[in-house]
């Protein structure tokens, strides 16, 4: 029961973020005249369609967001009428071909706000000082990190798991703070300490040794702790926070994208936790399992990865395809519609082999 209420948490939030995304071209295109050949809810084979004007509105099969089918705008087209071809998106203005394209990236951008807005309102956990003081509600200690191959992961330890109770040579520590944790594994190191954590509403007790040998910064146990709290905000609050804390949630995913290239360039390898579609199913259950605050977090985060992603400048992305606008600019006429298709092909073809490569090593490494 489990694994479906995941599957369908899964699809649902997939194909909020890929639908959004689709929606911004559509309402965008549409608001500049262009001609839409068809808006379609999930992806083909289509199920039915109901055409409304010149645009045809279709629920597809497969439950995963939605497309957009903007005339014109895989090339030009032989033997159409005049109407159409000024209303063709390759016949648009510059400006008004790349304000269509980064529309999704810019929905993307928004959903996630307004999400966090939500989040904000309704109450998220938020990292608090050990000694700060103030009328928290749902304060615990919680792990915030896990270190790949430590004693936490072999037990079965997972990020947002809050610890109640710890227990060691008939030593038992009931956790308020970070600290208690961190004076009592230190104290005990070398032994095997029997942990007592929740997830959500299940609470698990899982035996697990602190090591006397780790790299600098791991500690015995290789978890990352914060003190948390729900933290709610009054509305008007909240949705300025929502958009500062999706414009930091873009800093942070950019920085880390760089670091993760400039790795991949300068050794040959980068250090990638995850990212296919199997670890993302994976991380989605935990969200939800957590709580909804959790997964409305999670949501946002996906909604921004996917924005920062998509403005790539690789082909077959819209960063890709604004690329190719950019060019057209600097020259002062369109790339080879010849050229630039057989890019986006290659650049699609490389994408899902990279991500059938990503999604391997997932299904590889957690199961």
């Amino acid at each position: 029961m489990a694994i479906l209420l995941t599957i369908i948490i899964f699809i649902l939030v997939l194909g909020l973020l890929v639908f959004v995304h689709e929606l911004g071209h559509f309402i965008t295109a549409k608001r500049a005249g262009i001609k839409i050949e068809e808006f379609g809810f999930g992806l083909p084979p289509r199920i039915f369609g109901i055409k409304k004007g010149e645009t045809i509105y279709s629920l597809n099969l497969l439950p995963i967001g939605g497309f957009v089918k903007i005339f014109g705008e895989d090339g030009k087209k032989k033997k159409i009428s005049p109407e159409d071809e000024k209303r063709a998106f390759y016949n648009q203005p510059i400006k008004k071909r790349i304000w269509i394209i980064s529309a999704g990236v810019i929905m993307n951008f928004l959903l996630a706000a307004f999400l966090l807005s939500i989040g904000h309102f309704v109450g998220l956990p938020t990292i608090i000082d050990e000694d700060q003081a103030g009328d928290f509600k749902d304060v615990k200690v919680q792990i915030t990190q896990i270190v790949s191959g430590s004693p936490a992961e072999e037990a079965g330890v997972r990020i947002g798991d809050t610890i109640k109770q710890l227990t060691a040579n008939n030593e038992q520590l009931t956790v308020n703070t970070v600290i208690q944790v961190q004076e009592f594994v230190s104290a005990h190191q070398g032994e095997e300490i029997t942990l007592v954590f929740k997830r959500g509403q299940e609470v698990f007790e899982e035996g697990i040794f602190a090591r006397t040998s780790f790299s600098e910064n791991d500690g015995p146990l290789g978890v990352g702790l914060a003190k948390t709290a729900i933290v709610s905000l009054p509305w008007y609050k909240a949705i300025w926070m929502g958009f500062v804390s999706a414009l930091t949630l873009v800093g942070v995913i950019v920085v880390t994208l760089a670091s993760l290239i400039w790795q991949l360039l300068t050794t040959g390898s980068a250090m990638i936790e995850g990212g296919g579609p199997v670890y993302i199913f994976s991380l989605t259950g935990q969200a939800a399992q957590l709580g909804f605050v959790y997964l409305l977090q999670f949501t946002a985060i996906l909604s921004i990865n996917l924005a920062i992603i998509n403005i790539l400048p690789f082909p077959a992305l819209d960063g890709g395809r604004l690329l190719f606008i950019l060019i057209e600019k600097i020259k002062g006429s369109p790339v080879s519609q010849k050229i630039e298709g057989l890019a986006h092909t290659i650049g699609f073809v490389v994408l899902i082999l990279l991500m059938l490569a990503i999604t391997w090593r997932d299904v590889v490494r957690l199961f």
